[in-house]
Order: C-alpha cells, then sequence, then structure tokens
C-alpha cells in the first residue's frame, strides 16, 4: 500500500487484520531498524518466517495470521523478499504499507518483480469526509442523483457549508477526526502544521542532500504557483534564475512521494491524453486541499465567512480541491487544455472509457464559460461540463455539476464526445 505519510496506511492495515485474522504480526522497520538485520543473511521465506517468530516473540501460523511489513522503503531486503514470499510460500498472508514507497519504486532495480499487489490511498476524497462528520444522508443523495435535476436548496446550500468545511480540514484522517470531535478550527490548523513538519523532515531525511533545499523551495512555492491567474508552474518563481533542469528531480521526488499531482497541458482532444501532453508546461496541486490552506497560512478565520474561502488565492482551493477529487475518485493523471497560442485554457479534460470530458472550475457562482466555449468550437464535444457553487443546472450543452458532486462527473457526461 502506498500513500503519502499520515493518510492512514498503518491504521487501515491493522483494522483488516484484527477483523479478518486471528492474529497480526506488525513490523515497522522505521520504528525498528534491526528487523532489517533479518533480511541479510539471505531471502528465503521459510529463514525469514523462523528468524522474524523469534525477533517479535510470537508463532505464527500462515493462512490466519497477517504479516504487515510497515514502511518497507526503509529495508531493501524486505522489500524485495516480497517476490518470494508470493513465490515460495503464497499461504503465508502479508501487506506492506510505505510512506515513500513510491520514492523506493522509482529507483532502478529497487522493486521485486513478482505478484505484488498495489493500492494506492490518498486522503478523504468529499464523500468520505461526509461519512466521518455523520452525514452519510448527503453523500447517499449525492450518489443516486437523477442527473441534471437540481437538489433541493435547503439540501444544497447544506452542502456548500460542509464543502466549505472541507476545504479548511481536507480530508488527512487525524485533522479530520479532531475537527469532527471538537469543532475547532485553530487546533485542527495545527495538526496540519505538524504533519507539514513530518513532510520536511523526510526531505532531509530521505531525500538526496542535493535536493534538499530544492524541495523546500518546491513545496513552499506550491500556494504561490495556485495563486496565479492562469496557475502554470513556473521555475523562475520557485527561485529568481531557476532552472528546469536544475529542479525536475525533486519535483519527480515530491510527485514520487504522493505530495503533489501534475497537470499537463495538452492542445489537442485525443485519446490517450498522455501520448499528447506536452511536459514541459504543466501546473502542480498539493495532495490534500486542507494542507495547501495551512501551508498558505490562510487565516483560520476564513472558516466562518462564508464564500471567501472559495475565492481565496484566485480559487486555487476550489482547482486543488477538485484535482484532489478527480485523483482520488478515478485513479487518473491529470491534463488540462490549452489553445494553440495559449489564448484559452480549460481547468481538466478527463478520460472516461471512450470520451474525453472537458471539464471549468470556476470558484463561485459566475455561470459565464469563455474557455469551455472555445473548446466546443474547436471540437465540438456532445456535452460540456462546469462545476460551481450553483445547483445541477442544463444550460444549452453545458450542465453545470455542484463541487460536491464532482465525483459523479462519468454519470453526467454520459453521450460525452
Amino acid at each position: 500500500m502506498q500513500g503519502a505519510r499520515q493518510t492512514g496506511k498503518t491504521f487501515i492495515l491493522r483494522e483488516f487484520g484484527q477483523k479478518e485474522y486471528q492474529g497480526v504480526v506488525y513490523c515497522n522497520f522505521e520504528e525498528d531498524p534491526g528487523l532489517d538485520q533479518l533480511f541479510q543473511r539471505d531471502l528465503n521465506p521459510e529463514h525469514i518466517l523462523a528468524e522474524l517468530s523469534i525477533y517479535m516473540n510470537v508463532e505464527i501460523h500462515p493462512g490466519s495470521d497477517l504479516i504487515i511489513f510497515d514502511e518497507i522503503q526503509a529495508s531493501n531486503g524486505a522489500l524485495n523478499s516480497l517476490k518470494y514470499f508470493a513465490e515460495q510460500r503464497p499461504a503465508v498472508h502479508m501487506a506492506a504499507a510505505g510512506s515513500l514507497l513510491g520514492v523506493k519504486l522509482s529507483s532502478p532495480g529497487s522493486f521485486p518483480v513478482g505478484k505484488v499487489n498495489f493500492l494506492h490511498l490518498y486522503p478523504m476524497n468529499f464523500l468520505e469526509f461526509l461519512d466521518a462528520m455523520g452525514e452519510s444522508r448527503y453523500r447517499k443523495l449525492i450518489e443516486n442523483l437523477d442527473p441534471p435535476v437540481p437538489i433541493n436548496e435547503a439540501f444544497h446550500s447544506h452542502l456548500i457549508d460542509l464543502l466549505r468545511c472541507y476545504y479548511f480540514v481536507g480530508g488527512m484522517p487525524e485533522p479530520v477526526e479532531h475537527f469532527v470531535e471538537t469543532g475547532n478550527g485553530r487546533e485542527t490548523r495545527e495538526i496540519q502544521e505538524e504533519i507539514i513538519k513530518s513532510y520536511v523532515l523526510d526531505f532531509a531525511k530521505h531525500a538526496p542532500s542535493t535536493d534538499i533545499p530544492k524541495l523546500t523551495q518546491l513545496w513552499d512555492s506550491i500556494p504561490k504557483h495556485l495563486g496565479r491567474e492562469n496557475k502554470k508552474f513556473v521555475f523562475s518563481a520557485v527561485r529568481k534564475g531557476a532552472r528546469a533542469r536544475a529542479y525536475e528531480n525533486a519535483l519527480t521526488w515530491l510527485e514520487d512521494a504522493g505530495l503533489i499531482h501534475r497537470a499537463n497541458a495538452v492542445e489537442t482532444c485525443k485519446h490517450p491524453l498522455k501520448h499528447y501532453a506536452d511536459v514541459s508546461c504543466f501546473k502542480i496541486y498539493a495532495l490534500d486541499v486542507g494542507l495547501l490552506g495551512a501551508l498558505a497560512g490562510s487565516p483560520v478565520e476564513l472558516l466562518a465567512q462564508g464564500g471567501r474561502l472559495f475565492n481565496e488565492y484566485e480559487g486555487a482551493f476550489v482547482e486543488n480541491y477538485v484535482a484532489q477529487q478527480l485523483v482520488s475518485h478515478f485513479r487518473q493523471d491529470l491534463f488540462y487544455w490549452r489553445s494553440k497560442g495559449g489564448k484559452a485554457e480549460l481547468d481538466f479534460l478527463c478520460e472516461f472509457a471512450d470520451r474525453i470530458c472537458p471539464l471549468e472550475v470556476k470558484a463561485g457562482i459566475n455561470p459565464k464559460s469563455k474557455s469551455l466555449k472555445s473548446y466546443d468550437l474547436q471540437f465540438q464535444p456532445v456535452r460540456l461540463m462546469r462545476t460551481n457553487l450553483l445547483n445541477f443546472k442544463m444550460d444549452g450543452k453545458i450542465c453545470n455539476l455542484p463541487l460536491y458532486a464532482v465525483s459523479q462527473l462519468p454519470r453526467f457526461v454520459s453521450g460525452a464526445g
């Protein structure tokens, strides 16, 4: 299981083990570096099981016990042993997790080829946040919508209030839990700031020494880039005179660590979009909209100031929110459309089966869609999608989807080109 630090990987695996197995053998390679010594002699599963049983002072029962290797990126031997367990001892049930596993797997020769299934854990999306807030009724309402019929205005208004909370709290489990229990925005922000500090400590502990200053500069620059009108990532905005060549490795490290999402520009509307992406032109989004607010130092008081939160930083929270939902729900790369010459831009292009969905994101209730119309003139899709704070409605061939229901995008683009 991959995912950024503190997204809940350990909690989920231990809960799964306790509910589905008779016993759980939990091994954390960062907390207990001595575990790595068990994989130094060889990677024979029988030897490892015997020595692990002695080391952990527990009898391991294959099939009825779950072995968890946590922070597995700290042990090359443990990571490589997964292949041999899958091939030679398939009856042994194992699960592994790592907050920097993506970084580790990006290194040549670091991953064992074998029968290993990957899961990626993201921060809680908005629908999961509704569950945590005790508002599962609204999740059911959203998931059972009859597009594009407007919902009751009282429900719509309440969902907008919940969305504003999500913009502030985000989807990291610990801040969500604290906010649900206390409603204290200031304490929730302190928890978010601690999470950010843990990420910066990871830079110093795990990244190449030459990249550490660059990682900090890139990470700190995310709010600045999203606050720009066109939100395009520009290396010179990170540091005066900075060049892509000097910073690309650090940017890739942040991406592999799951801390950022990159959206590449495309000028066409053809499958697959990644083949037409301009890798030199992109935007960067933070993994979590709540952490973005903490990183930007946005005032805690915004939580109580109605629509102002939606418009802060040129609508940066809104666009980052949509990017976060798209990645969490649809597990796909992010792209945005830029016309030739750069006169028009559309926030996102999404691929669903044989359809490419153009999506325009608005921070408020402004229904004007110049870029969407420019896209329409060039590609003539059957349906155009727009998401903002308005209720569901059809405006010609434009379908207006409320921001809180962006997870339902595939159902609303049915028949779109």
